[in-house]
């Protein structure tokens, strides 16, 4: 093999992207971080793929194929027949790269998606295969919150985490909360934080339309947003809209659930699946952009009931949209958001009730002076995200020469 074949100025690891597309899983917030890595690092970068042996880091032509095979738009139907044929053909054809340990040479190997990371030797292979890690880190919710996780997650995140404080060269915090709480987490171990910068995801816009009109012409709705699993507190908005429609039976406003069941949410599916709510609960399951657009530009507010969040895509892309938001009243909605959304305690049923009543009215006072805060909101975007990380490469790379002299 050629030097060409090694000399991509960088590393991109995409192990997460390349299982979750070969088993057809829908994509959450952390895969598109992912792919907003991939199409801004892609072009100068080697792929890096993690499994429970090996690591290994392709070749120039083989990265770039894969990375075009990942970007390929998903049919219509999810089918991730398309992908595996692609990768198949990627093996077939470099698959001999496989048995080879391709030489780092020093190169900043930007890791964006958590998978592997728990591996007791990835540590080691940093150092053999001399390559800097540059993780991106989401958050320590199995750490913080292991009630909210599936059993043992919270054992593998931990190392996931040792991982990173034992071998990475830089850390991206996806929000200043993840930041401090991985500092937090850092002390209690007696392990040294490296070098770390907050950069905030950018969103993308949702081509909503939001019906501010008044009086509406259709039934006050509410949309929660993400995976049905104990974290996302989908319990308490089930036990309010219990609640709401014995108040007020067929002017009770209607809920809308968007995403895929999870886990740790055993009791939210037995009531979707036992509970009459009176068609005043609507499991619609993952949509589409387009779809989610649409159910958004009918709904009264976004709501975000969360027990945790390392940030909050859907209150981002909400508020971007000019869609009200309740929620939690967490670190993280406070800063990226500010008081703009309406807050609550998670637990507070009354006080969600109270909020949930004011918003279905028509000209809810409460709902148009959000609408008013609304106006100087700004979205995070992907190009401030990623001049923050690329000044953050830039200086580690002057540090390293400096040390050099």
């Amino acid at each position: 093999m050629t030097d060409q074949e090694n000399n991509a100025p960088l590393l991109l690891d995409v192990t997460r992207q390349v299982w979750r597309r070969w088993v057809g899983v829908r994509s959450t917030g952390i895969d598109r971080i992912c792919d907003a890595w991939m199409r801004h690092f892609a072009p100068n970068s080697q792929a890096v793929i993690i499994t429970r042996r090996r690591q290994v880091i392709l070749p120039v032509a083989a990265s770039q194929a894969l990375f075009a095979a990942l970007a390929a738009p998903l049919p219509a139907n999810g089918s991730s027949a398309n992908f595996r044929r692609s990768v198949i053909a990627i093996a077939l054809r470099w698959g001999w790269c496989w048995l080879r340990n391709l030489d780092g040479k020093g190169r900043f190997w930007l890791n964006a998606g958590h998978t592997g990371l728990h591996n007791t030797n990835l540590s080691d292979w940093c150092s053999r295969a001399d390559v800097r890690p540059i993780y991106l880190v989401h958050d320590l919710i199995p750490i913080t919150h292991p009630q909210y996780c599936r059993p043992g997650v919270d054992a593998i995140h931990v190392k996931r985490i040792h991982t990173v404080l034992k071998s990475a060269t830089g850390v991206v915090a996806n929000s200043q909360h993840t930041l401090d709480t991985l500092r937090a987490f850092a002390n209690s171990v007696g392990m040294e934080l490296p070098h770390a910068v907050v950069a905030w995801p950018g969103s993308a816009r949702l081509h909503a339309e939001p019906d501010r009109s008044a009086p509406k012409s259709h039934a006050a709705t509410f949309v929660i947003l993400g995976t049905i699993e104990g974290r996302k507190n989908h319990a308490l908005l089930l036990s309010v809209w219990k609640r709401l429609i014995a108040m007020q039976g067929d002017v009770c406003p209607t809920l809308i659930i968007v995403g895929r069941r999870g886990w740790e949410a055993d009791d939210v599916f037995t009531l979707l699946e036992t509970h009459d709510f009176q068609r005043k609960v609507i499991e619609a399951g993952p949509l589409d952009d387009e779809a989610l657009a649409k159910v958004l530009g009918h709904a009264n507010a976004l709501l975000f009931p969360s027990h945790a969040e390392g940030f909050g895509i859907p209150l981002v892309e909400a508020l971007a949209a000019g869609i009200p938001v309740i929620a939690s009243d967490l670190a993280v909605f406070r800063e990226i958001a500010g008081d703009i959304p309406e807050l609550l305690a998670p637990d507070d049923e009354d006080a969600w009730i109270a909020a949930l009543m004011e918003y279905a009215r028509d000209g809810s006072t409460r709902r148009n002076q959000q609408i008013e805060r609304m106006k100087g909101y700004v979205a995070p975007t992907w190009t401030e995200h990623f001049a923050r990380i690329d000044k953050l490469l830039d200086k580690l790379s002057a540090d390293e020469r400096q040390a050099a002299i």
